[in-house]
């Protein structure tokens, strides 16, 4: 009788008290790995999420020697102000522009040249292309910039003028026209990036069950079959997730140090983006209006979610991939 009661006495265990005992004890066992984990999270935290806490001065009339919390607040002054504002509107069709194109163009050429790559036969070739199209991802910015610069003059070492002179046409002056910035600026991403972009690919194509391929080989599946019905299907996934990422972060336009250094005067009408109108407002003004080109960044930074969000529901509902 007394066993029983004690035993009665004694509080079962809830469902939060079991996951926290199951936790650290997963803690103690695999320590090490959260050990691991600790330096990329203590940066995610210390240099994403706490400079969060300097978005208020885009709604603050900032100034350095009262500082953020000190400055009088603006409301929506400066929004207002980059909306009212003559060329607001030409730098944002600008930099849809470079982004869109630059994606449209580039995203597929990487999921192509990826699974190119795992159909050729002959391995050689296959590690010649590899080389030589991730060899220029590690080529500095400056001197890719430098490099168009010389490719594209009108003077005699400028080969695409000379050559444009050998079929009878006339030399263009390429830099320093407006309408030819976005298309240099793209492709030379691409011939740039190309190799880089397409490992992802060609990661997820080594991870196909290769019984797949002999099946199709048995049936008398050409290569182009497997690759339609199997390569492709195989890798959608992570080619949507990475759509989905690369969605996200259009508007951020990575290379901007590459637009910075292709504008020029005469090209600026069409090379102006919000990247490099927020550092010449910030950074390069004689008079820098820090509230303002927070302002803009944040502007820039809420197109960057409305878009991941919408790539990701887009996707959730035509396919079975998704963020969430």
């Amino acid at each position: 009788m007394f066993t029983k009661r004690a035993q009665a006495q004694v509080p079962e265990k809830t469902p939060q008290r079991r996951r926290a005992g199951g936790w650290s004890k997963e803690a103690r066992v695999n320590y090490q790995l959260y050990l691991m984990i600790l330096p990329p999270l203590t940066w995610l935290l210390l240099f994403m999420y706490v400079p969060m806490y300097g978005v208020q001065i885009a709604f603050k009339d900032f100034r350095a020697v009262d500082g953020i919390t000190g400055s009088a607040w603006a409301g929506l002054k400066y929004f207002k102000k980059f909306f009212n504002s003559y060329d607001a509107m030409q730098i944002v069709l600008n930099t849809f522009e470079v982004c869109f194109y630059t994606l449209l163009a580039g995203f597929p050429l990487f999921v192509l040249l990826a699974l190119l790559l795992n159909n050729t036969s002959r391995a050689r070739f296959r590690r010649w292309v590899q080389m030589s199209t991730f060899a220029p991802y590690f080529i500095s910015v400056t001197v890719v910039v430098g490099m168009l610069i010389q490719f594209l003059s009108v003077q005699d070492y400028g080969i695409v003028n000379n050559l444009i002179r050998m079929l009878g046409g006339d030399p263009v002056m390429f830099m320093t026209k407006p309408e030819w910035f976005s298309t240099i600026y793209t492709w030379s991403n691409i011939w740039q990036g190309a190799g880089f972009n397409a490992i992802i690919y060609i990661a997820a194509l080594a991870g196909i069950d290769q019984e797949l391929y002999e099946a199709a080989v048995v049936d008398g599946a050409s290569r182009f079959r497997r690759m339609l019905h199997i390569d492709l299907p195989g890798i959608m996934p992570t080619v949507v997730i990475t759509f989905i990422l690369a969605v996200g972060q259009v508007m951020n336009l990575g290379f901007f140090d590459k637009i910075f250094l292709m504008q020029n005067p005469l090209n600026l009408e069409r090379s102006e983006v919000i990247s490099t109108y927020v550092y010449k407002m910030g950074m390069a003004s004689s008079l820098p209006n820090y509230s303002y080109a927070a302002a803009i960044g944040l502007f820039n930074t809420l197109i960057n979610l409305a878009l991941l969000m919408m790539a990701n529901r887009l996707a959730r509902k035509y396919s079975q991939s998704s963020l969430w």
